[in-house]
């Protein structure tokens, strides 16, 4: 029979109960702990909760439990027009709208055959790379908090961070819910000065990683709390589907910015970092390693930026009614593959509107990382994960 701890002041339950541990022939010895983390406790990352079973310290059973944010994202879109669904990818991942954007467009393009001009392309990449830069360093930043470095960590992090949202109000008029892009292009041109703005920040970057690692990348405690913690194996992050840092943290070399070359990446010269463990600290790495690489890339596409339209001229923004057919739109975004599936009917909405979110797949094997580990370990094991509940919920 289940114990239940009772809160002597109140006579209420808590949230952890005592469970009989049973061995293989059957018989009682000692007691499993099970505890409820979440939906509110900080190292949740919003309103997910973990229900952790507890053999003293030691994780031997963990099962996520999400939904407290589902907002039915993907069956508006099926009673609205394609456009008016712009807004809301913006609130999947609210730390990249310009990414979601992107992946949003390119299905819709795919399946009405639109084409973006190219200088429309360039400002898709550079705030894509831009979103990438400021993802990463906040998740780094988090990763720290959830260890114990309270303060500097996250907020060296911040203070880049504002840097690019400052550049994303410019451009489109808001901080985080930018609505910026379109189907064939972009909504509106880039403002005088943006550019060189940009320019600055860009340049800027590198002394902010190079702080942030010397603080940080050969630290003792990140060291003692991240090297063989939560290793996730090649053939398991493959077979679950996990994509983005956390796949090449692992050591598969998958990128679907080398992959699809969607867009105009096959004209920039980057590399993909990998790791070779699949640990929390190569998770760390990985994404500070991808900053660099997101900077060259920055670099070459503001220097190379041609003049010309942001907007295919077919692209009509009323009575826009796609052939019946069926198209899939995915990008490398900061946290994983996001794609959208689209079928059409011919009507002015998407017949069937489906989303395919990065931190919901990568959020399946927490589990696997876990095990064996305590619970300050699994803590830390979620934070290298990334992820964000606006689009695990949607």
């Amino acid at each position: 029979m289940n114990a239940t701890i009772e809160l002597e002041a109140t006579g209420k339950k808590s949230n952890f109960e005592i469970l009989p541990k049973v061995t293989p022939a059957g018989e009682i010895s000692g007691e499993f702990l099970e505890v409820s983390m979440g939906p509110h406790h900080p190292s949740t990352h919003g309103v997910f909760r973990m229900d952790v079973t507890l053999d003293g310290e030691r994780v031997v059973k963990l099962k996520p439990v999400f939904g407290y944010l589902h907002r039915n994202h993907e069956k508006i879109a099926e009673g609205t027009a394609y456009l008016a669904s712009m807004p809301y990818t913006d609130r999947l991942d609210y730390f990249c709208s310009m990414t979601n954007n992107w992946a949003y467009a390119l299905a819709v393009e795919k399946l009405a055959g639109l084409q973006v001009p190219e200088r429309a392309e360039y400002i898709r990449v550079i705030t894509a790379e831009l979103t990438r830069l400021q993802n990463h360093a906040c998740l780094c930043g988090f990763l720290l908090q959830d260890m114990g470095a309270l303060g500097t960590p996250l907020m060296y992090a911040f203070r880049e961070r504002e840097k690019i949202l400052d550049l994303f109000e410019a451009l489109s008029g808001s901080r985080m819910m930018c609505n910026y892009m379109r189907f064939g292009g972009c909504r509106v041109d880039l403002s005088p000065g943006w550019i060189e703005e940009t320019k600055r920040v860009v340049e800027n970057f590198p002394r902010f990683l190079d702080e942030f690692e010397r603080l940080l990348s050969e630290n003792e405690i990140l060291i003692a709390r991240t090297q063989g913690v939560g290793v996730l194996p090649a053939p398991l992050a493959i077979n679950a589907s996990i994509t983005g840092p956390m796949l090449r943290a692992s050591g598969v070399n998958y990128d679907l910015r080398k992959a699809d070359k969607y867009g105009i990446y096959e004209r920039f010269q980057f590399r993909v970092p990998l790791g070779d463990h699949g640990d929390v600290y190569d998770r760390y790495m990985v994404r500070v390693l991808e900053m660099r690489e997101s900077l060259k890339i920055l670099q070459a596409a503001l220097r190379d930026i041609p003049p010309g339209p942001i907007s295919d001229p077919k692209a009509k923004v009323r009575n826009f009614r796609p052939k019946a057919g069926e198209a899939y739109g995915r990008i490398e975004a900061p946290k994983g593959e996001l794609g959208f599936y689209l079928i059409s009917d011919g009507s002015p909405n998407p017949y069937r509107y489906r989303v395919r979110p990065p931190s919901l797949i990568n959020l399946t094997i927490l589990e696997d990382m876990c095990l064996g580990h305590i619970i300050p370990d699994v803590v830390v094991i979620l934070g290298s994960v990334d992820i964000v509940l606006g689009e695990v919920d949607r």
